[in-house]
């Protein structure tokens, strides 16, 4: 079966985006539609996955959305591309592990193109980007990932910070991590991302084949 490849020009209301992933994820899995991929930007929202905790929570004034998603508190808005996907696991293998690392290397090699160097960690799972400042060494997060697997069948995705507002992130600690920074790609390099969302496709359709 093929793939979908759905890009949505104005933003998504966040629970709107999750019914519909979850709905084609019931499709999928009675064969009656194909896997997905969304490229959209979401409306302003914080959102926490399942492993969040209360006090993660800084500003208590915001409102939080909880999602059924791996991982814990971060925020949605302009600027930031996020890529949804919805891909059955049944025929690649089971592994979910291979997932994650094919979601890491699309990011990672995008970048490339930019002329961007970033990582992946284990233990902090999302993409990372290493910079100096005031001759330390600074790391700061660019894509966080969060994923879902039901009936093996994978959905959720990631999100990438290219122009986004970082002064939401000062109301919560962002993935439960409080001694790292959030940055963007417009903070990293001031330049054009227009194509991005075409090269993440493509990077993203090479590593689930293999």
């Amino acid at each position: 079966m093929m793939i979908e490849i759905k890009k949505s020009i104005k933003p998504v209301k966040y629970k709107n985006a999750i019914s519909l992933l979850e709905k084609r994820l019931n499709e999928i899995d009675t064969k009656k539609n194909n896997e997905l991929i969304w490229i959209l930007e979401h409306e302003e929202v914080y959102t926490a996955g399942t492993n969040y905790k209360d006090n993660e929570v800084l500003d208590k004034s915001i409102k939080v959305v909880k999602t059924s998603r791996g991982g814990k508190i971060t925020y949605h808005g302009p600027g930031q591309l996020v890529f949804y996907f919805v891909i059955d696991l049944n025929k690649r293998g089971k592994n979910i592990r291979k997932l994650i690392a094919s979601v890491e290397n699309t990011i990672i090699n995008t970048l490339k193109e930019f002329n961007i160097k970033v990582f992946a960690d284990r233990k902090n799972v999302g993409i990372w980007h290493k910079r100096k400042f005031d001759n330390k060494i600074k790391i700061e997060k660019v894509a966080a990932i969060g994923i879902k697997v039901k009936k093996w069948i994978a959905y959720h995705g990631f999100a990438l910070n290219i122009s986004n507002n970082l002064n939401a992130y000062t109301k919560i600690i962002p993935c439960g991590i409080k001694d790292k920074a959030i940055t963007n790609l417009i903070k990293i390099k001031n330049q054009k991302y227009n194509n991005i969302p075409e090269i993440l496709i493509k990077k993203f359709l090479k590593e689930i084949k293999n």
